[in-house]
């Protein structure tokens, strides 16, 4: 972001809790891993409430050094995806979202963790972790950069063969997704796992087997409507772990930051992990 755009933001925050009467600290991130120092020391001085203003890997700093703890989360969106802000329907208009979180009543939802990384949106391997590889490094940002890097991907993109176990139960899958969804979309309105909650204590596992790349096409656009129920080589069930194993390391994303893993990766859910401020 350009300084005088974070200078900005700050202005708008400290304008806004100053009318509401309520002390606070607003600081600027510079680098990534810096939203987690910040929201570790607000609650070493013993802050009653931290803010994240950003996308959803903003939101996922603050809310890992969140999880476990006391002191609920305020979310004001301004990322490319917004995913978990959306399906927690967070004003998009930052000053309402910072007045609504300081007067919110504070409520419990889940977190997930994959191998040591949490997540408080989506998870995934395959696809969508190869695009979030991609996006992560891309000159053009927001929904049509996003869109730009899928769509030359659906056609050069080669899924691999993945072990899945879940619930005592082994299957073996070449899919060009699979998806651990804490909330429904990814974001930007890319519905995945429709009717996935943030507080029912569950994941929901989408995987999308590929059948041949025409149908992988053809089936793309109703993925992410949320309406691929009925879709050849579709399936989501609800879960609470799963074990992932692959013949090569695997590249996987949490809330769209990518991380490169072993063959093998283990996620489960984290049940009321973290308290969210959102009205």
């Amino acid at each position: 972001m350009r300084p005088a755009a974070a200078r900005a933001r700050a202005q708008l925050a400290r304008s806004v809790v100053d009318r509401d009467g309520v002390p606070a600290d607003v600081s600027v991130t510079e680098r990534v891993g810096h939203a987690r120092e910040l929201a570790k020391a607000a609650v070493e001085r013993g802050a009653r409430l931290v803010i994240a203003w950003g996308g959803d890997g903003t939101i996922n700093e603050v809310a890992s050094t969140l999880a476990f703890g006391t002191v609920p989360l305020g979310i004001v969106p301004a990322g490319s995806g917004n995913g978990l802000a959306r399906e927690l329907g967070v004003n998009r208009r930052a000053d309402r979202a910072i007045a609504n979180a300081l007067s919110a009543t504070a409520r419990p939802m889940d977190l997930g963790e994959v191998d040591g990384h949490f997540f408080a949106n989506i998870a995934g391997i395959g696809f969508d972790a190869h695009v979030a590889s991609r996006f992560a490094t891309a000159s053009r940002r927001g929904f049509l950069g996003y869109a730009g890097i899928t769509a030359r991907a659906l056609t050069s993109y080669v899924p691999l063969r993945y072990r899945i176990t879940t619930d005592g139960t082994r299957q073996t899958v070449t899919a060009v997704l699979v998806t651990i969804a804490n909330s429904a979309q990814f974001g930007n309105g890319v519905l995945i796992a429709p009717g996935a909650l943030v507080d029912d204590g569950a994941l929901d596992l989408v995987v999308f087997e590929e059948q041949s790349r025409f149908k992988t096409l053809c089936a793309v656009p109703r993925l992410f409507q949320g309406t691929a129920a009925g879709v050849a080589g579709y399936s989501m069930r609800r879960i609470h772990d799963v074990t992932i194993e692959a013949d090569e390391p695997l590249t996987y994303h949490v809330d769209g930051e990518p991380i490169s893993g072993s063959r093998e990766l283990h996620a489960r859910v984290h049940h009321s992990a973290l308290r969210v401020a959102v009205k």
